[in-house]
């Protein structure tokens, strides 16, 4: 049986939706995360080294990275099902959107989140105005030209079809779901993007989509 080892408000939520997509039998352990500092508990490390999530477990084996989770289940349980046929241009566009996902998109996403924090964070007086002003000019020279270009670059390429893979919604969308609904909550996804907000109400409707919500429990993104 396929174990889920889920974190609340995170990437793990791609994979319910996945399973889900899949008809794939499994079963949820969830985690909450500290309060405090937003991280993973400490008994993550029991199933993972680096004690964070997304993993899963199936059998004797343990599958970490939001990447390597999708394409072992495409490979172990898909039967040909949410990602398009090997050597087709389809195909490497699907590989392509599921590796951008994380090795792309996210990074200025998790800096702006990191630099805000700071922005806003208590500190001594004296630190403020050098912390702050290091973290404006972050955000302001890099991390959000970053992200601008991002979004402009993501909505051109879904000129050329209705989901990142192609003309068939695929595990393509479902990685790119957790980058751009963060866009959409805190990084300027918005009417300047219709495309991308078109893809966002697609994606949302989809039952499977619901029915990982309703196996996930609460979803900070799930609307954008």
């Amino acid at each position: 049986m396929i174990v889920v080892h889920h974190l609340n408000n995170s990437r793990s939520q791609r994979v319910l939706w996945l399973l889900e997509e899949l008809g794939l039998p499994y079963e949820i352990k969830h985690y909450q995360r500290d309060p405090r500092t937003m991280l993973a508990p400490p008994a993550l490390k029991a199933v993972h080294p680096l004690g964070k999530s997304p993993v899963i477990t199936d059998g004797e084996l343990t599958v970490a990275e939001s990447g390597a989770i999708v394409e072992y289940l495409l490979d172990r349980y898909g039967e040909g099902r949410l990602r398009p046929p090997a050597g087709t241009p389809e195909r490497l566009r699907f590989t392509y959107w599921l590796h951008f996902a994380e090795g792309t998109a996210m990074n200025p996403l998790l800096m702006k989140l990191v630099f805000n924090r700071i922005l806003n964070a208590p500190m001594p007086f004296f630190a403020k105005p050098i912390a702050r002003g290091i973290a404006t000019k972050v955000l302001s020279a890099y991390v959000e030209p970053n992200i601008k270009s991002q979004l402009e670059y993501m909505e051109a390429e879904l000129g050329k079809s209705e989901w990142f893979a192609g003309s068939e919604f695929g595990a393509a969308d479902i990685q790119m779901s957790f980058p751009l609904e963060a866009a959409a909550q805190r990084a300027g996804l918005d009417d300047r993007y219709p495309k991308l907000l078109a893809w966002l109400e697609r994606i949302h409707a989809r039952p499977a989509y619901h029915r990982a919500l309703q196996r996930g429990g609460p979803y900070a993104y799930a609307r954008g």
